[in-house]
């Protein structure tokens, strides 16, 4: 039920830096933003390229393209990008991270008005990045980074030792900008080296890219509102009814993921309206996990009062 935009875009003469930022119209009583567009490579064309020009990260273009070669697609080769989102079930204030999304969400107005959204790297299996909610305390222009002792033990047991104090700089993994958290010890960052991001990567912090995270930072100032979320499975009112977006859950917890879980969200999402679920094309989205969202349900809505107007007429 989606339309699908399609655009005969290449990447030739891509210039780092030069991303796609990714803001949108919040539209009242609608869930879903934004389209999937679909592009033809070039030869010289990679994931990473791509990713970054359209500011999605390179397991979004992983999953949204199954069976295309990650590296090096080749001539001509269409690629999804899936640049159409289920909103996430939390208060539409401030920052929102959905970790196993890989994304962030920035609510500059409240719910109302705008949404800017970016793709992150989160932490690594054993270095996950916690959940809540939290402020923005600070941010940092060139900040210095200060490896805590897990992290330099972890690099001295590699052979790859760090100094305790890490000035700005090319080899500054924090990038040139930083908003520090109230969980002690966790950032939203850029990074020096963009290349894959969009993976789980981090020691638990979140990171973006150069030019996203500069963005972020000139709108957001300390005292802003940061919610961390764990929703793989989001499920949403669109243009005629219910939508679907899922994603792996992390790793280390899968198993607390199953089907049952649409249920759960199924009666979150329809607590003010209702239409009927298609579950078996619900569960395939599920077991998909594309990223994309799937229209998942008959067409048409109906809101609480009017389910109350129709059984008051036929008393």
């Amino acid at each position: 039920m989606h339309k699908t935009l399609t655009l005969a875009l290449t990447l030739q003469g891509l210039i780092a830096g030069q991303a796609l930022a990714r803001e949108f119209e919040l539209v009242p009583g609608s869930d879903v933003i934004g389209e999937v567009e679909v592009i033809h490579t070039v030869y010289e064309d990679t994931f990473f390229d791509i990713g970054r020009k359209y500011d999605v990260g390179l397991e979004d273009l992983r999953r949204a393209n199954p069976g295309v070669h990650y590296v090096v697609p080749g001539e001509g080769t269409e690629v999804r990008i899936p640049s159409r989102y289920v909103l996430p079930d939390a208060p539409r204030s401030g920052i929102v991270v959905n970790v196993p999304e890989l994304r962030i969400y920035y609510f500059p107005d409240g719910d109302s008005g705008r949404v800017f959204t970016f793709p992150i790297s989160i932490g690594k299996e054993g270095w996950g990045t916690p959940y809540g909610r939290t402020t923005v305390v600070r941010k940092t222009h060139l900040p210095i980074w200060y490896p805590p002792a897990s992290v330099r033990a972890e690099h001295e047991a590699a052979g790859d030792p760090l100094p305790a104090i890490v000035p700005p700089g090319p080899d500054n993994p924090l990038g040139e900008h930083a908003l520090y958290l109230g969980f002690a010890s966790y950032l939203i960052h850029g990074t020096n080296d963009p290349r894959g991001l969009g993976m789980r990567a981090s020691h638990g912090c979140i990171r973006m890219y150069p030019e996203d995270v500069e963005l972020l930072f000139s709108m957001v100032e300390p005292g802003t509102r940061v919610t961390i979320v764990n929703q793989p499975y989001k499920l949403g009112w669109g243009e005629g009814g219910l939508y679907i977006e899922a994603h792996p859950p992390l790793v280390e917890e899968t198993e607390q993921w199953t089907l049952s879980e649409l249920a759960r969200i199924y009666v979150g999402a329809t607590t003010e309206r209702r239409a009927e679920l298609l579950w078996n094309e619900a569960e395939a989205a599920l077991v998909a996990a594309s990223g994309i969202p799937e229209f998942v349900s008959v067409e048409g809505t109906i809101t609480l009062a009017e389910l109350d107007a129709e059984d008051a007429a036929g008393e």
